[in-house]
């Protein structure tokens, strides 16, 4: 991250900053039944500008802890701002960025940036290269916030340990950026809350009590899946019938 504060400390300064050493970059995902995503997708947020600059990436070690999850093929990968990092809100989201030649991508947010502003996206090197030269280390971008377009289902994911005394579950493969994960015991007549860490997993200190709960995810939009009869195993992942 020490490279990165010397970029923006130059950018500020109006003076070139020193390029990036070659970093091998992260391939992008390979998920099943998902089709490549284009820069079409409707807008659910208005534009924010700013810059952006670039590292190796890190999916399966970012602050998202997508350990057991790759970027759906299409989509390239970003660290967002630790200024709204917001207990992981946005990862898993998508952002259109556009260049300074008028390009765009879709990103998805997989990593937290501790020093970036909310302006400035800290994107995948293979990102970066595609609006911009990476002699420069540091480009002009705005982003938005769009639905992925992911056709395959959501996924939820039991961190190591989550057992019916204590819950810690996770959302993948989501079009949209998340508001809430509540869990039901009786069918799906009352609904419990969870709290969503800053490692994003959405978890209730003492569990539920039973071996297996529904589960209701909500997206920010206020669109909703629900996932009937989901183990809480540890470590074991589950498909939703369908996505945002």
């Amino acid at each position: 991250m020490k490279y990165h504060i010397l970029l923006l400390a130059a950018a500020a300064a109006h003076v070139q900053s020193t390029p990036v050493g070659q970093v091998a970059p992260v391939a992008s995902a390979e998920t099943p039944a998902t089709s490549p995503v284009l820069v079409t997708q409707n807008a659910v947020s208005s534009p924010t500008s700013g810059r952006s600059t670039f590292y190796g990436g890190n999916t399966s070690g970012g602050k998202c802890s997508f350990s057991t999850y790759q970027i759906p093929s299409g989509l390239y990968g970003t660290a967002f701002s630790g200024q709204v990092w917001d207990s992981a809100a946005h990862c898993g989201a998508c952002v259109k960025v556009t260049g300074p030649k008028g390009n765009s991508l879709v990103a998805m947010i997989v990593d937290e940036c501790p020093e970036c502003i909310e302006s400035h996206l800290d994107l995948f090197q293979d990102a970066f290269a595609q609006l911009g030269s990476l002699s420069g280390g540091i480009i002009s971008t705005s982003y938005e916030f769009v639905n992925c377009g992911i056709t395959s289902p959501i996924k939820l994911h039991n961190k190591s340990g989550t057992s019916a005394y204590w819950f810690s579950m996770q959302v993948l493969n989501h079009n949209e950026p998340l508001s809430a994960l509540e869990v039901s015991t009786d069918g799906g007549s009352t609904w419990k809350k969870t709290t969503r860490q800053p490692y994003n997993f959405f978890e209730n200190s003492s569990g539920f009590g039973t071996d297996s709960v529904d589960v209701r995810v909500t997206a920010e939009s206020g669109k909703t899946v629900i996932v009937r009869n989901v183990s809480v195993k540890s470590d074991s992942e589950h498909n939703a019938a369908s996505n945002f």
